[in-house]
C-alpha cells in the first residue's frame, strides 16, 4: 500500500515532534518517499538533520530557502503528495489550518493540495478540550479532513487526559486506509472472524483448540489496507486490536455465531478464518470441578454451524484446517456451506499451521479450480484470498446481493 507513494509528513512544534521520526521511519521502510516539512518550531524540537537522515530526502523549513529541492515553487510539495500528514498537530497549527492561513510550509502544503490530508492532534488536554479547537477540529473533517487521535494517557505536562500523540502504528493504518479508498475493496465492506472459540466446563477450564488468531487479524489488515470497512469478530487471542478495524470480542461459539449474524447485515464479503469449536459440554459446571475419580466422563452436544447459517453476503470465504485428505475434506466443507472459496492448510506440515506466522495452503473456489500455494507469511496468503474476493465481486453484475456460480 505505501511502496513507491509520496507521503508529506508535516511536523509542527510540539514535544511529540520525536515520535514523528519514528513514523518517517517507518514509512520509509515499508517503501514510501517520505518528504518532510517542518515548522520553525517544530525545529526546536528535533532537527531537520534527523529526518533528512532517516528518509534520504531533503527537508523544507522554509517556503523561501533559495538551496532547497522545492524553492522555484514552493506547493511543489503538495502536488507531488499521495497523502499529507500532519503529525503531530498543534492546536496552533490547527487553528491556521482552519482559517486557510498559507504563512508557513506546512500550512502552504495543506492549502494547495488536493491530496488527502491526516490530522494527528498532539497537545495538553486543555488545549485540546477547549471549544475553539474543538470547533476547528469540526472545520477540518467539515472539509473533507481525516482526523487521526488524539489519545487519552499521560501528557509532557504529567496530567493525563485526551491530546496525547496516537500510537505510531495506529497512525500507520490511517494512512494505508486512506491511500486504500482509491483501490480494490473501497466502498467494500467486509465482515472477517478470527481467533478459536472456548467452551467452558466450570469457571477455570474449556474446551478449545491452538487456533492463534494470525490468520483472521491478517486478513482483517489487508481488508482494511485495500480500502474496506472492516469488521472482526475475534475469539480469545493475545493479538492486539487492529488499528482501523471494528473489534467485537467474543468467548463461546453461541456468541460469536450472535455476533456474526448481527454484523453479516449488509456486508460483501465474510471470511470465517475462526477456528470455531465443533463441540461444547453439555452441562457446565458453575463451581471449579475438584479433582476425584481417575476418570471423567464429559458429555458433547454440536455447536452451531455458523458459517452455513449465514446467508445473503454475496462472497462466503471458509477455511479447513486438515491433518489428512485435505483436498477431499475442503471440497466437501465449499460445497456444504455453499462457499464461494475455501482457504485448505495441512496443519501437519512443518511450519505451517496453527501458531506460525507462515502458511501453505490451497485455494479452491465453487468452479472446482484448486491454486496450490508456496509457504507465505500469512499476510502474503490474505492478499491471495482477497485477490480472490475482488475478482469475485467484479465479476458479480452488481455490487449488491447477488452470487456468482
Amino acid at each position: 500500500m505505501l511502496s513507491k507513494k509520496t507521503v508529506v509528513l508535516g511536523v509542527t512544534g510540539s514535544i511529540a515532534a520525536y515520535k514523528a521520526v519514528d513514523l518517517a521511519s517507518k514509512l520509509t521502510q515499508e517503501g514510501a518517499t517520505v518528504e518532510v516539512a517542518m515548522t520553525p518550531a517544530a525545529t526546536e524540537f528535533v532537527s531537520p538533520l534527523t529526518f533528512r537522515a532517516i528518509t534520504g530526502r531533503p527537508v523544507v523549513t522554509d517556503m523561501f530557502d533559495s538551496d532547497v529541492e522545492f524553492s522555484i515553487e514552493h506547493v511543489a510539495l503538495a502536488e507531488r503528495a499521495d497523502v499529507v500528514v500532519v503529525a503531530p498537530a498543534t492546536a496552533d497549527i490547527i487553528a491556521r489550518m482552519a482559517a486557510g492561513m498559507a504563512d508557513d510550509t506546512v500550512c502552504c502544503t495543506v492549502l494547495a493540495t488536493k491530496a488527502p490530508v491526516i490530522v494527528a492532534p498532539a497537545m495538553h488536554a486543555g488545549m485540546y478540550q477547549n471549544a475553539v479547537t474543538q470547533d476547528n477540529i469540526r472545520r477540518l473533517k467539515a472539509r473533507g479532513f481525516h482526523i487521526a487521535g488524539p489519545a487519552h494517557g499521560r501528557l509532557a505536562s504529567g496530567g493525563v487526559g485526551p491530546g496525547r500523540f496516537v500510537e505510531v502504528e495506529e497512525l500507520l493504518a490511517a494512512i494505508r486506509q486512506v491511500l486504500g479508498k482509491s483501490v480494490g475493496l473501497a466502498g467494500r465492506a467486509v465482515l472477517v472472524t478470527a481467533g478459536g472459540t472456548q467452551e467452558p466446563i466450570d469457571p477455570v477450564r474449556f474446551v478449545g483448540n491452538h487456533s492463534s488468531g494470525k490468520m483472521g487479524y491478517a486478513i482483517a489488515e489487508a481488508a482494511r489496507d485495500r480500502g474496506a470497512t472492516v469488521t472482526l469478530v475475534a475469539a480469545p487471542n493475545s493479538l492486539p486490536d487492529p488499528a482501523g478495524v471494528k473489534v467485537v470480542r467474543v468467548g463461546r461459539a453461541v456468541e460469536m455465531r450472535e455476533a456474526v449474524l448481527k454484523a453479516a447485515v449488509g456486508k460483501d464479503a465474510l471470511t470465517m478464518a475462526a477456528a470455531v469449536a465443533d463441540y461444547q459440554p453439555k452441562v457446565v459446571s458453575e463451581s471449579k470441578m475438584k479433582k476425584g475419580a481417575m476418570s471423567l466422563n464429559l458429555e458433547l452436544v454440536r455447536t452451531p454451524d455458523i458459517l452455513a447459517e449465514v446467508k445473503g453476503i454475496p462472497i462466503k470465504v471458509g477455511f479447513a484446517a486438515e491433518s489428512e485428505n485435505l483436498l477431499v475434506n475442503a471440497r466437501a466443507k465449499l460445497k456444504q456451506k455453499d462457499l464461494d472459496l475455501i482457504v485448505a492448510n495441512d496443519i501437519t506440515l512443518p511450519g505451517s499451521g496453527f501458531g506460525s506466522d507462515n502458511d501453505r495452503v490451497s485455494l479452491i473456489d465453487r468452479r472446482g479450480k484448486v491454486e496450490d500455494l508456496p509457504l507465505m507469511s500469512k499476510r502474503e496468503v490474505a492478499e491471495k484470498v482477497l485477490d480472490r474476493v475482488e475478482t469475485f465481486l467484479k465479476q458479480m453484475r452488481t455490487p449488491s446481493r447477488k452470487r456468482i456460480g
